[in-house]
């Protein structure tokens, strides 16, 4: 680990003590891990503490773990994870947050602590059903307005539920079951014998 990094590590588990549920530093980047709800008071600490300072938020996104490990995770659904700068100490740190409830996830916003995760949180909502609590304007971005489902979900249907077009003799937009008929493509591989002039 550089100074800088183990630095960071010890500013946050001096800071955060029993709130930080793990500290994971992987390819010169630590990944720390709260609980939802710890998240809001975590996240204002990480923002105006002197130590840590992350002014801020440079991403956020949501994450669905239902097929992680080839089929094999065993734990929370789905996840937040955000990724926080802070200028003034030359310093990032990435944050993943479990929502509790797989059937209904729902975090904590922090648009106002940063107002950048506005639309980030509408994108996640939008994608993956996850409400972020004291958002004010959480509706969908991404999607038509009557979009069913979540479309990053790793359980929706690849060709989707409905599909939209415009009706000449209607005039207007209307929705129909999907008519694509699902198939698989298997890409043809050729090898010759001599390809590329090898032997």
């Amino acid at each position: 680990m550089t100074p800088s990094l183990d630095r960071l590590q010890a500013s946050l588990q001096h800071v955060l003590g029993d709130r930080l549920k793990k500290l994971t530093n992987r390819l010169g980047e630590l990944t720390l891990e709260v609980s939802s709800a710890d998240w809001l008071a975590v996240a204002k600490t990480l923002r105006d503490h002197s130590e840590l300072r992350f002014e801020q938020l440079i991403d956020l996104c949501g994450v669905d773990y239902s097929q992680h490990g080839n089929g094999g995770y065993e734990g929370p659904r789905f996840a937040v994870v955000t990724h926080l700068l802070s200028v003034s100490l030359n310093q990032r740190l990435r944050v993943r947050v479990f929502a509790a409830d797989d059937d209904f996830p729902r975090v904590a916003s922090v648009t106002a602590l940063w107002t950048s995760a506005n639309w980030f949180e509408r994108e996640a909502f939008d994608l993956y059903g996850i409400l972020f609590e004291g958002h004010e304007d959480l509706r969908r971005i991404l999607t038509d307005y009557g979009f069913i489902g979540h479309p990053m979900r790793k359980d929706f249907p690849v060709s989707g539920h409905v599909e939209m077009r415009y009706d000449a003799e209607q005039k207007r937009v209307v929705y129909q079951p999907v008519s694509i008929e699902p198939r698989e493509i298997t890409p043809r591989v050729i090898r010759e014998d001599r390809y590329g002039g090898l032997n």
